[in-house]
């Protein structure tokens, strides 16, 4: 099996590319990825990995601000990453994760996602350390604090030294889940 992987900006997807996209991407999220869940991946760069011409898997890097301490920091942050189920533990996921990790790095002052249980233990693989400080949001109402535990970060040559991963992180307001 041979993955083949492009990078494409959401501009540069015809509209039939997109619907095909969003449709993976529902059925790999098993019924459970919402409008507000496509919207955050749109607008900045998708990781497509192909096997035999068909998509098999998806991750995308968009442009977040987040609020390290006292630094506010320009964050690749990483979206919608899902591999075909018939696909699974065949690499694929590793493959987006490295063109991630080489679109953050060569970007972003950090890198950022929010991890399932499982994807925990790929995203740890691949250089992501979890976020052991508080979480909050930005918020039309001010500063809310939000649930922890799910968000990962990859230091990037840009990533202001030291970075305290035990501080309080802030992610900007959006629709939907915030993190």
């Amino acid at each position: 099996m041979t993955v083949q992987l492009s990078t494409r900006p959401t501009a540069d997807l015809t509209a039939a590319a997109r619907r095909e996209l969003r449709g993976f991407l529902a059925t790999a999220y098993d019924g459970h990825f919402s409008d507000e869940h496509w919207s955050h991946a749109l607008g900045g760069v998708h990781v497509l990995a192909t096997v035999d011409g068909e998509l098999a898997g998806h991750a995308a890097v968009v442009v977040r601000q987040l609020i390290a301490g006292d630094a506010t920091l320009r964050t690749g942050f990483v979206e919608a990453v899902a591999t075909d189920a018939r696909r699974r533990r065949q690499g694929i996921g590793s493959a987006l994760m490295t063109e991630v990790g080489r679109l953050v790095a060569g970007g972003f002052e950090l890198g950022a996602l929010s991890a399932s249980e499982d994807g925990a233990r790929l995203y740890a693989a691949h250089g992501w350390l979890p976020w052991t400080g508080p979480t909050a949001a930005l918020t039309p109402d001010g500063v809310v604090p939000t649930p922890a535990g799910s968000v990962h970060v990859l230091r990037t040559p840009a990533t202001p030294a030291p970075l305290d991963t035990a501080v309080r992180l802030v992610c900007d307001w959006r629709r939907g889940d915030l993190w």
